[in-house]
This record gives C-alpha cells, structure tokens and sequence, in this order.
C-alpha cells in the first residue's frame, strides 16, 4: 500500500506538485516519522516554488531516518569499521531510492574512510542540491574540501554554518592554522575550551597543543597535550605529540603510566599505534635503544596494517619519471613554462635536513617560509586524471605548461603574507614531480636535502606521520624508497647537471657558515648574518623537527642506528649501493 502511494506521488511530481502535497500529507498523518514521505513533500514544496516548506520537510526527512532500519544496519557496521559492509547497503539504498540525502550522506563518509575524497565531495554536493539546509552533509564538505588542502573553500563552507557548534569551530581553527593564522586558531580552540567545557575536551587539548607547538610556546603546548592524558590517559596522540617535541623527555613516570594505558582494554588500535611510537621515544631517551627498537617496530607494524604500501609502485614511478625526462625531451621544452622566480622548492627525503634548511633560508631578508604545501601533488593529481602521469606530460603544449606554473602561483598565494620575492615550498615528496617543477616552472631553485642514508631511514622508521609517509613503515621499504630517491636525482645530475642544488646535511652540521654561504650563493643571495642565528627566527614551523630547529645547530639525530646496528640488516639490503656510494 505504502510503495504504491509513493510511486503514485513519485509521478504526480511533475505534472501535479499540489496534488503530489496531498499525498504526502495523507501518509503523513498516518505515520509522522516516514521519511519517504517527507523526502516527497520536500521535492513538492520546491516544485510549487516553497523553499521554506522544502527545507523543513527535507530536514524531518533526514530526522526520520534514524529510524530506517537499512540506514541503522549501515551506520552499526561503519561504527565497528566495517565499510565493507556498509557501503553495498547504501549502494543498493540509493539504487532504490537516489534521493535519500541520508544516505548519500552517509556514502560521502564511507568514500571519505577509504580516501576517495573526490567521490566524498561529489556525493555531498548532490546531498546539498537536494538539501540545502542539511547541517550534517555541509559540515563533511567542509571537512572534506580541508583534507584536500581546499583551505579556503573548506573557510566557505563554514561561514554558511553555525559559529556555536564546537566541532565547526575546531574544524575553522584547524582550516585557519593551515593558512598561518594561528592567532585566531589559538583564540578558537581556547573559545571551544571554555564554552565547551574542557574537562570533556581530550582531543581538543590536543589540536590547541598542536597550534601552541608551531608558534614556539612550548611549554603551553606540553600542559595542553598534559590535560588531555588527564582527561583520557590512553589517548595516544597526545602522548606522541609530547615525544614528538625532541627537545622533551619523557620520564620513568611517564613510561610506567604509557604501559598501563596499553593495557586499557578501551585503548583503540590507533592509541595502541600512538602509545608504542611515544614510549619507543621515551625508552631511547632513557638508555635502552633495544627495547624502543621493539616498541618503533610493534608501533610501524600496526600503521602499516592501516596504510599499506607497495614498494614497486614508487619504484615504477621512477622508471616512467626517467624514461620521460630525456636530455631531448628537456631541450624541446627548453624556456616554457612560467617564468616567475619566486618558489624556491626544497625537496627529498623527510628528515634529511629540509627543515633546517628553510630555516635557514626563511632568516633572510628576501625569503619567506611557509609549510609543506600541498599544491604540486594536487596539480599532478588533475594531470593524472587527463591520462597516464607522467606520460601525459609529453603531451602538454608550452601554454599549458605555463599555466600549470601560474596554478602553481595562484593556489600558494594564500601562504604568501610578508611581500618577500622570494617562498620556500617545503614539501620533501616533490623529488618525484622534480621534472615537472622544472618544466612548469623553469627559473624556480630546487633544493635536494640529502642525509646520510642510515641516519634518514631510522629516523623515518622512527618517526610517526599523520600521513603521506607511508613507505616509512617498514625498514625495507624505506630503504627502497631511499635507493629509489637517489636514484632519480642521479638522473637529473646528468641530464640537467647543476639544475638541482644538494645540500648535506653533515656538512652543514660541521660547517654551519660555509654551508649557509655556499647554500644562498647557489641561490644568488647575498649572505645574512641573520641566516646563522637561524634558531631566533619566530616564525611558526609545522613540522616534526619544529623545536629542534629552535636550537643552534647539534648533532643529536647523528649516528642513533649504531645502537641498533644488528637490526637494521633488512634496511642495509634494500639500501644497496647508495649507502656504500653515500659521499659527504
């Protein structure tokens, strides 16, 4: 009876909204909470020009679905993470009914777990044409546009929402964060703090310690990341944010409460993951390098069951990049591109030194630090989806690859603010995409930070990232990914000589002013007695080595692998002749 009234409104839609109405108000007054009908009188109310009336019916729609039993099995299977699960239940929802926004909704989460943050973004647009006002789905674009470095669009999305819920403030402080303007993030999260009620807040302490640690005020950051442990004492993250500071030692008490929390039942498996990385840090720091050996290695054995990496994907990366950038293919596309000079690209391994150096290069009068930005891997994401990257680039006319260099511009103008000529783009993945960066951007400096091979793989190993690093998981797969970094630089030594700079990071360490010399020479800058007091400069560093470089320049990261030499074979394989060639 039901099915075939909605199929009878379903028809009545287009050629007789009002008496579409009816209908729906005849089910209706049956039964209240059937959110079919209330989708219906929604696309009703729109179809006789009611927008008002549209959006209230649309919102009790998706009110009523929390008692859809499909939606409730599908909610119940992603609380237990089972997307595998959920998502063929949504699918076959929305094959039977396409505009059920709760659903959709809840699709756009499924896609957004399993990284597909582009099908996310379709799926909540479509939720939002059909229900502009739905809270929920305007808050995952917002959330879905910031993981995709989308900052000011995500900004967009949440000026359309309200100020007072503290999950959208958070979410503004994070997206502000990511622009610099960590003043109003720090204001924020201290306005969600206190409204909020802190004492129920563990995460928010958290993201407030994370903003208070890139400014400098350390020791706020450590009370901040200290009241959530007290709020929660098996929050993970909180406990690695502490270690995560290098400059800060964790102490006997510390290690005796990071074991009990490990044996919390409640402890989630990124807790565990979390625990083991800060606890490996605080056993080093105590003297027994062995046995946080086993904690990094129980810690990097349960993020890689979570990101699992495939060592030939890079390695077929490297291939393609060098059977593509050709002495040939570069002299045919000598001098297109854009001819802007500002970037200055500073790429390699993660904990090479590339911190450092921005550093460093940010103490000058015409240089400006900024972050790790996202905005080459996101152009080489549109250019994959035009064909095979980077055999697509063969195909690109010199007017492309000059407005792939002013995209370039146009997206990083954001993180621009002092008027400097001169911007470092910190991202150490740009390696692969070197090649590209010449091309688009043919007057920019590429900066290759290079580390001793053993003393950059532990680290990696060491080293907890919120993401992108998957290959630092595993000693193997570092290493391959190491030999497969070096490998194409070698390459573009020989058909670019003199195009990529190399700083190593040693001879920096022993050098530090014939190092900094040599290192704005090749850039064409005038040597600044500020570059050596590298370690006074205020400016905000968003990476894992932010206090580190807040200190003149030691060599505490040096030589730690020897401690766990006989560990490390798996990782001297992989390196291969690269740690035999490694010359300083």
């Amino acid at each position: 009876m039901t099915q075939s009234a909605y199929s009878a409104i379903r028809q009545e839609l287009a050629a007789d909204p009002q008496a579409a109405l009816r209908g729906c108000t005849a089910l209706l007054a049956r039964n209240p909470d059937d959110a079919e009908a209330h989708r219906l009188a929604g696309r009703a109310w729109r179809a006789v020009g009611d927008d008002e009336r549209a959006v209230a019916a649309e919102l009790a729609a998706i009110d009523a679905s929390v008692l859809d039993p499909v939606l409730v099995a599908a909610g119940r299977a992603m609380v237990e993470k089972r997307i595998e699960v959920a998502e063929p239940i949504l699918r076959q929802r929305l094959r039977e009914n396409p505009f059920d926004v709760a659903a959709i909704r809840m699709l756009a989460e499924v896609a957004g777990r399993l990284g597909r943050l582009g099908d996310a973004e379709t799926l909540l647009r479509r939720a939002l044409e059909l229900a502009p006002g739905f809270v929920a789905a305007r808050t995952n674009l917002a959330l879905v546009l910031h993981r995709q470095a989308r900052t000011l669009e995500a900004l967009a999305e949440l000026d359309r929402l309200s100020s007072d819920a503290p999950a959208n403030a958070v979410l503004r402080a994070a997206a502000l964060g990511r622009l610099g303007e960590f003043t109003e993030a720090i204001a924020l999260y201290e306005q969600v703090l206190a409204q909020a009620g802190g004492d129920r807040q563990p995460r928010v302490w958290t993201s407030y310690g994370h903003a208070l640690k890139t400014v400098g005020r350390q020791a706020d950051a450590i009370a901040a990341y200290r009241r959530a442990i007290a709020i929660q004492p098996s929050l993970g993250d909180a406990w690695w944010s502490i270690a995560n500071l290098k400059t800060v030692r964790l102490d006997a008490g510390d290690i005796a409460a990071m074991t009990a929390a490990l044996a919390d039942p409640d402890a989630s498996e990124d807790d565990v993951m979390h625990l083991n990385f800060a606890l490996a840090k605080a056993l080093e720091d105590a003297g027994s390098p062995r046995e946080a050996f086993d904690r990094y290695a129980t810690a990097n054995a349960l993020r890689l069951r979570q990101q699992p990496y495939r060592a030939e994907t890079t390695t077929r990366a490297v291939d393609r990049a060098i059977a593509l950038y050709t002495p040939a293919f570069l002299a045919s596309r000598a001098g297109q591109g854009c001819p802007a000079a500002d970037p200055v690209f500073v790429l390699g391994m993660p904990r090479a030194g590339s911190t450092l150096i921005e550093q460093i290069l940010s103490s000058h009068s015409q240089v400006e630090g900024t972050m790790e930005l996202p905005d080459v891997i996101a152009l080489v994401g549109e250019l994959s989806d035009e064909g095979n990257y980077p055999a697509v680039v063969r195909t690109l006319p010199p007017e492309r690859l000059r407005a792939l260099g002013e995209a370039y511009l146009d997206r990083t103008r954001v993180q621009r603010r002092e008027g400097k000529p001169l911007f470092i783009d910190k991202t150490p993945n740009n390696w692969l995409h070197a090649g590209l960066i010449h091309l688009m951007l043919p007057n920019a400096r590429i900066i290759d930070a290079r580390r001793h091979p053993l003393d950059c793989c532990y680290s990696n190993f060491r080293q907890h990232y919120a993401q992108g690093q998957t290959f630092a998981y595993d000693l193997t797969d570092v290493g391959r990914y190491y030999a497969d970094y070096v490998r194409l630089m070698r390459h573009f030594d020989a058909v670019l000589p003199g195009r990529i700079v190399r700083v190593i990071h040693e001879d920096l360490l022993d050098d530090p002013e014939g190092g900094t010399r040599a290192l704005l020479a090749a850039l064409d800058l005038p040597f600044e007695e500020a570059c050596l007091r590298f370690h006074e400069n205020a400016r905000a560093v968003r990476t894992a080595s932010s206090e580190q470089v807040r200190r003149p320049i030691n060599r505490d990261g040096a030589g730690v692998w020897r401690a766990v030499d006989d560990r490390l074979e798996p990782l001297r394989t992989a390196l291969g002749p690269v740690l035999e060639d490694y010359a300083r």
